[in-house]
């Protein structure tokens, strides 16, 4: 069973996790880099593993060429295709753009709603392979002090942040868990602060295995970042048994060469009685165009 901390009661639960990472890193591959031009990094899950990726595709609309919608789409479409996740995290996108992904990736269904209401907005919308996982429950929650009124704002943030969650039975064995898509404000700390007490606020109420994904928009080891190990989650990147890449920075800024030196603002995160088999940072791009102007952070995964 699955107990995910409120940060008010988690007096020693940072230590233990502190050592079950350093147990799991200790075992871990030496980091590669792998050529993204010619395959998947993990691509189509087998049998009970579950393949997630969290991506920001940027939205449509603000950019000149070559960055525009039309002529980035094949290259989401392309990252989607070979990688084949069980669940798409995606930030950032419009109802259009949403639409066009959804189309790209047969076989999936998808839950959003516009950071404003309705269509209007960006969206933390979420994915999935509908032969793998059906919906049980989901919810839709804002960044505020009032987080079930649609629109709402607060703690320092002058744009409408959200965060969406789903719970998902697993058809493959018949487990539950939950999901949790995060789009963190970029300017206010008091906001990416308060939304992560708001994920483990949430959390708490679960007892089945927990993810969480998005952008963060804030580095780790961070009061942001350590807010949500210090309540009982695990940082794929670092956690997982390979490393496929190195643990590159996910925030582009349209740069085709990938850094380690740049900034990992996008993370997956889980309750720690997950088994996490590999995870990297997918660094595809073509002819010196990238997808976006983050890279998508992958994981692949077991329910306990």
């Amino acid at each position: 069973m699955t107990k995910i901390l409120s940060r008010r009661n988690v007096i020693g639960a940072s230590l233990a996790l502190g050592a079950t990472v350093v147990a799991n890193t200790a075992f871990t591959g030496t980091a590669h880099a792998q050529d993204t031009a010619s395959g998947p990094l993990i691509g189509a899950p087998d049998g009970d593993r579950i393949h997630l990726l969290t991506f920001n595709i940027r939205y449509e609309g603000g950019d000149a060429s070559p960055h525009t919608w039309d002529e980035r789409r094949p290259l989401v479409a392309t990252v989607l295709k070979r990688e084949k996740p069980t669940i798409l995290f995606t930030q950032e996108g419009l109802y259009g753009q949403l639409q066009d992904v959804l189309a790209d990736v047969r076989g999936f269904d998808w839950i959003h709603l516009g950071r404003t209401g309705g269509s209007k907005s960006e969206a933390t919308a979420i994915y999935w392979n509908t032969k793998r996982l059906k919906v049980l429950e989901y919810d839709h929650q804002w960044l505020s002090d009032t987080p079930y009124l649609i629109g709402s704002k607060g703690w320092g943030n002058n744009v409408v942040r959200m965060l969406t969650w789903i719970r998902f039975e697993d058809l493959e064995t018949g487990k539950d868990f939950y999901t949790v898509n995060n789009h963190f404000d970029h300017q206010s700390e008091d906001s990416r602060q308060k939304g992560a007490q708001m994920n483990l606020d949430v959390m708490s109420q679960w007892t089945s295995p927990v993810i969480t994904a998005g952008d963060f928009n804030q580095l780790p080891e961070t009061p942001t970042y350590q807010i949500l190990t210090d309540g009982g989650l695990v940082d794929t990147m670092l956690a997982a048994e390979e490393q496929v890449t190195p643990v590159y920075g996910t925030w582009n800024g349209w740069d085709p060469v990938p850094s380690e030196e740049a900034r990992r603002i996008d993370w997956i995160m889980t309750s720690p009685d997950i088994r996490i088999h590999q995870a990297a940072v997918n660094t595809y791009s073509e002819d010196g165009l990238t997808p976006s102007d983050h890279y998508p952070a992958q994981a692949l995964i077991s329910l306990p």
